[in-house]
């Protein structure tokens, strides 16, 4: 029997959808049919992964969309009516439904969206081409009309969709969905009614009958999760009765036999579906070219306007009186054969005129990956980086024998990335650019919690159970069946206790299904026509941008060979090339100097002396401390040291790092294999840095060609076994046969290379990431107070960051003072070389309103003499009472007055306001010339000064951290001994942890036992935690637990929504540093540094622990935890070594990678 399923979901159906389509597919194949459709509600996010996987096996794809129709008209949108909607199960026949299906969800979510994307039959009537239409599941409108016993409504509808589609494209569609253990339901039975209603109609009107089954998930068996899932996405738990019950109904992937038999008595509709499946032949485009269409002057082609404008710009770097010399002619020639030939002329013009356009506009860019390969990219502006100056290769950017396009992503200062949005927007029309729709998944942890959470767990246990699977790793995303495996916990309680079995079992269902929609954060699409000519479209979830309801594995062949292939561009937001926007403008506007960022002096003798002291606060990829560490030992000298150090700070390769070091600074210890590699590695010292260094040399020293190069790269980056011996024999061949080394030679050198092959890094990457190290090293170095209020302002989201860089300022002697209303600009505000100052932007609570008439008074008049100039001059309405106490208590007017002595005179101050208000709109002042108000006018009382604990609170409350001092400046030592809020990671949940710092939240609470408990914020100078006080920790320590109290908290570190929640076990009130160095000598005497590491750990981290151990000697000891996958400590090794306290040392050891953390315990 022959059956095709017509009604299709998938996870794309976000939260309402089970089935994701690799699985749906795979049992598609498994039950034998030969085409299968795809009808997600009212989107077509899976159609081209749906249908190119279908093609691979064999499957006809039908592309299709259950629709949402408008209860009237899309334009109706009145609460309460047209709240509802009808379904209508839309099926492309050909390219031309395809198309018209990309209008109608497109056109739904843009102009019909009203709780659903809705469409209406107006727009069906303009769209319906090439479509066969369903009537849909028991939502659709002419089976309510039956159900509700309205023939005569039922045959109005029936005859506007016949109207619309033709006879011969509309079906009346049916389903029985009962699950065959069940007793008819209710529904069922009044189904039954329907299903005849529907196929006396299709008699009576000559239409046929279509059986569907609203497929969901792929087995029956699933029906438990897929409640589970529905639950989830409505908010509601399965104990809920007010809920929609999915467990009632199958809609699982039937085979043909099944839907047979479930249609027996209508052999008809079964018979249809193979009918519309020989309808439907659509061929869709893939692996296309669609390059935005770019303008040329004078009738000139892309490809001839490439090739003037590379000659001429090419000359502004390497001509020599005015002629580009003939090795650059060539270099240029062989690339713009391969651009031209390729067909990426248009792509390689659209580029430069964006980054060209963001550089007009003052908007700091640069260029990642293997573009900077290119001179043809240099020469018109693309990338920053020469590559002849950086020996960079064009081939691995790009050959003949690639087939994909080349991918040149764009970073850009991320406060400007809306506005060359809106140039690309503009210049290439607002029909033909978008952003890129991302799915979230449901990862392994969150998938248990949402799980537990629907089936009305308790939050503790499914915390609990989710924190048993261990994280990922980078780019390996963790899996429950993983988990499983690794983790004996886990395993054990699945296997014992059935809830948790029963959350696992839903939970790996669920796991890797799309949960949510968003915006990629680069990608940006031009299309050279429409863009609904090529894709859907959508807005963005809760928001005004236009995204595409494909994603880039859909778009961007460069992701995913069998995309549509249309242009995708990375535009990607970095904020140090904000900080580097901000600091130009600065240093322009103080100095009248104009900063050519591209074009710095190098070697700058300040710069390196910045880097090699290990001041790198601020500087881009050089801010950490382990990267300091080495920056200091380096002592660098040039731009290609920081090149090497960006490729070598790196998990794998930073194993190389000492030998680099070593060889840097004694050149005798630099040796080649052989001196053909000299040529190659001289920049580095011998020591095989990048990915590139190694195709070279299979290039130059093995024979390999540019696409035996290729292949190459592909086969070392993956590591599979068995490419690498296949790898092997060709590479030993080669340097035998091409360089004439001996079989020995030849295999020492495949062994020198190999273990490194898994490690390289993009050469072109590298050197473009060293271009902006060393640009904002340049600035700190060069113009550091502009530098510094630069990072601040870039920052000012980020109050951790703040204090950060207020923390760096006092290091390099500048002192960041509260804001001044004579003095403060909108952002940071340098005063002079030793003076920056708080914005008016910074406090809160002052409007917008308030802040321009100050810069507009100052620059009207000049700056306010005192508090009453201020008064008389400020004018706007929006001076009221909380701006006027911002002022204050932020310390804007401590020029004009004493804080708590303004605040204690507001009423006054504010009656003085309103009464020359009233004078100013009276009019008096200008037709009597009455003269101005003397000082007594304004009375201030006089009251007891505020205290600095008073004055640090308000500038906490009003600026969101302490500026003139902090409440744990007398704590710094003391703090030094303890772990940082900052440098809590995930490895340490569950762990217990000891924190310190000041109370700065208080909530008192009750448990459901009617017990006091406490929610506090303990803050440090690195960050701030959430801590809980249960009752019986309430009750030993809580007379420390006051607000702005300074003490240390033990306990254990939890995880939730994905912040760090401490409960509290211990709370101990913190000395001074007075005192504390009074007892320094007996707190280490007594104390134990415990490093927590992997059963297996690598010789390289030992040795690195054990120098940083050796370095800081004292009297603590300190023992080795050897822990399971968990992080549980499964062993103890007491060493001999006896260290000091030091935070420097605390700080390198959690820098070693291997170290999962480092813990200081007290052993009293």
């Amino acid at each position: 029997m022959k059956f095709t399923h017509l009604h299709v979901h998938s996870h794309l159906s976000l939260l309402d959808g089970l089935s994701q389509i690799d699985p749906l597919l795979d049992r598609a194949k498994e039950l034998n049919f030969e085409a299968l459709a795809l009808t997600d509600h009212g989107v077509m996010y899976g159609a081209i992964e749906f249908y190119t996987k279908a093609l691979e096996r064999d499957i006809k794809p039908i592309i299709g969309m259950e629709a949402y129709i408008a209860i009237r008209t899309i334009n109706d949108k009145q609460p309460k009516i047209d709240d509802d909607y009808f379904h209508l199960t839309l099926l492309a026949k050909n390219l031309a439904g395809y198309k018209n299906l990309i209008q109608l969800t497109t056109i739904a979510h843009l102009d019909g969206f009203y709780y659903k994307p809705k469409i209406d039959k107006e727009l069906l009537k303009k769209h319906s081409e090439g479509l066969i239409a369903l009537s849909g599941c028991p939502r659709g409108e002419i089976y309510r009309a039956i159900k509700n016993k309205n023939l005569i409504e039922a045959q109005k509808v029936l005859s506007e969709y016949v109207d619309i589609f033709g006879k011969e494209n509309f079906f009346l569609e049916i389903q029985r969905n009962q699950r065959t253990e069940n007793q008819a339901s209710d529904f069922d039975i009044e189904n039954e009614k329907v299903i005849k209603g529907l196929s006396a109609l299709a008699k009576t009107e000559g239409l046929g009958l279509v059986a569907t089954a609203d497929c969901h998930y792929i087995n029956p068996g699933d029906f438990e999760a897929q409640d589970v899932l529905v639950c989830i996405g409505t908010g509601k738990t399965v104990n809920d009765t007010d809920r929609l019950d999915m467990t009632t109904s199958d809609l699982s992937l039937k085979s043909p036999e099944e839907m047979a038999q479930r249609f027996s008595d209508y052999p008809e509709a079964v018979e249809n579906t193979t009918k519309i499946a020989e309808m439907c032949s659509l061929e869709i485009p893939i692996n296309q070219r669609y390059f935005p269409v770019y303008k040329t002057p004078e009738q000139e082609t892309p490809e001839e306007y490439l090739r003037t404008i590379t000659f001429e710009r090419a000359k502004k770097f390497y001509a020599k009186n005015d002629k580009l010399p003939e090795s650059i002619i060539e270099r240029l020639d062989y690339e713009l054969n391969i651009i031209i030939n390729k067909g990426f002329a248009t792509y390689f013009l659209v580029l430069a005129d964006i980054v060209n356009t963001a550089k007009g506009m003052g908007i700091i860019t640069n260029t990642r990956g293997s573009a900077a390969g290119s001179m043809v990219g240099y020469s018109i502006g693309i990338t920053n980086v020469d590559p002849i100056y950086f020996q960079l290769p064009f081939e691995r950017f790009l050959t003949m024998h690639r087939p994909t396009p080349p991918d040149i992503d764009l970073d850009i200062a991320d406060n400007r990335r809306d506005d060359i949005i809106s140039y690309i927007t503009e210049k290439y029309g607002k029909d033909k650019v978008a952003q890129i729709i991302t799915f979230g998944t449901m990862k392994a942890r969150a998938a248990v919690r949402d799980v537990g959470r629907a089936l009305g767990v308790a939050y503790g246990k499914c915390d609990k159970i989710a924190k048993m699977i261990p994280l990922g790793k980078q780019g390996f995303d963790m899996t429950i069946e993983k988990a499983l495996n690794i983790s004996t916990d886990l395993a054990e309680v699945y296997k014992k206790d059935p809830e948790t079995k029963k959350i696992i079992d839903i939970a790996t269902r669920l796991e890797g299904g799309a949960r949510h929609a968003s915006v990629h954060a680069a990608g940006v699409v031009i299309t050279p026509t429409a863009l609904t000519d090529y894709m859907p479209l959508q807005k963005e979830p809760d928001g005004d941008r236009l995204i595409t309801q494909y994603d880039m594995y859909s778009l961007d062949v460069n992701a995913n060979a069998k995309a549509i292939g249309a242009v995708k561009i990375d535009l990607l937001g970095i904020r140090n090339l904000s900080i580097l926007e901000e600091a130009i403008k600065i240093v322009e506007a103080r100095h009248n100097t104009k900063i050519d960022i591209y074009n710095l002096p190098h070697p700058d003798k300040k710069t390196f002396e910045l880097l090699s002291s290990g001041h790198t606060f601020g500087v881009f990829q050089m801010g950490s401390s382990g990267m300091t560490r080495y920056l200091k030992e380096l002592q660098p000298k040039d731009i290609f040291d920081i090149m090497a150090m960006i490729a070598l700070y790196r998990p794998g390769p930073m194993q190389f790092i000492p030998l680099f070091i070593e060889r840097a600074h004694n050149p005798s210890l630099v040796t080649y294999l052989d001196p053909t590699f000299e040529q190659i590695l001289k920049r580095t010292y011998g020591v095989l840095v990048y990915q590139d260094d190694l195709l070279q040399i299979a290039h130059d020293i093995a024979g390999y060609t540019w696409e035996e190069v290729d292949k190459f790269r592909k086969a070392v980056g993956k590591k599979i076994p068995a490419e690498m011996a296949k790898q092997r024999e060709k590479f030993v061949k080669g340097c035998v046969e091409h360089s004439k080394f001996s079989q020995s030679k030849a295999e020492e050198i495949w062994s020198w290379i190999e273990p490194f092959a898994a490690y390289g890094f993009n050469k072109s990457h590298s050197a473009s990431y060293s271009t902006v190290s060393y640009q904002t090293a340049y600035m700190k170095a060069n113009y550091t107070v502009e530098f510094m209020a630069a990072v601040m302002t870039a920052e000012s989201g980020d109050v951790i960051k703040i204090y950060e860089a207020v923390e760096e300022c006092k290091k390099m002697g500048i002192n960041v003072l509260p804001p001044d209303v004579n003095e403060s600009l909108n952002n940071f505000t340098v005063i002079d070389q030793n003076n920056i100052r708080f914005g008016l932007n910074a406090i809160k609570n002052l409007g917008y309103d308030v802040i321009s008439q100050i810069k507009e008074q100052r620059k009207i008049a000049g700056k306010f003499k005192n508090l009453k100039d201020f008064l008389l001059r400020i004018e706007t309405k929006n001076f009221n009472k909380k701006s006027w106490e911002a002022l204050v208590k932020s310390g804007a007017f401590d020029a004009f007055g004493e804080r708590n002595q303004m605040l204690f005179n507001t009423e006054n101050i504010l009656e003085f306001v309103r009464d020359h208000a009233k004078i100013r709109q009276s009019g008096q002042e200008s037709l009597f010339g009455a003269a101005p108000v003397d000082d007594s006018d304004i009375r201030l009382t006089e009251t007891t000064p505020a205290t600095d604990d008073e004055k640090l609170l308000w500038e906490k409350e009003l600026l969101g951290l302490y500026v003139s001092s902090h409440p744990l400046n007398n704590y710094k030592n003391v703090l030094s001994q303890i772990m940082k809020v900052g440098s809590l990671t995930d490895e340490m949940i569950d762990a217990n942890v000891s924190v310190g710092g000041i109370i700065s939240k208080l909530k008192k609470s009750l448990t459901k036992k009617q017990e006091p408990m406490v929610f506090l914020t303990l803050e440090d100078q690195s960050g701030s935690i959430e801590a809980l006080i249960f009752p019986k920790t309430l009750q030993r320590f809580g007379n420390l637990i006051e607000l702005e109290q300074i003490v240390q908290i033990t306990g254990r570190l939890s995880e939730k929504d994905g912040e760090f929640k401490l409960i509290a076990e211990e709370v101990r009130e913190l000395p001074n540093d007075d005192l504390y160095q009074m007892n320094v000598q007996d707190i280490e005497n007594n104390s134990t540094i415990e490093i927590y590491l992997p059963e297996k750990v690598s010789r390289q981290t030992m040795d690195s622990m054990k120098a940083i151990l050796t370095r800081f000697p004292g009297s603590a000891t300190v023992s080795l935890l050897i822990t399971d996958a968990l992080g549980t400590p499964q062993k103890t090794i007491n060493t001999k070594l006896k260290v000091s306290f030091s935070e420097q040392m605390l700080e390198e050891l959690r820098d070693l990678k291997e170290i999962t953390r480092v813990l200081v315990n007290n052993n009293r």
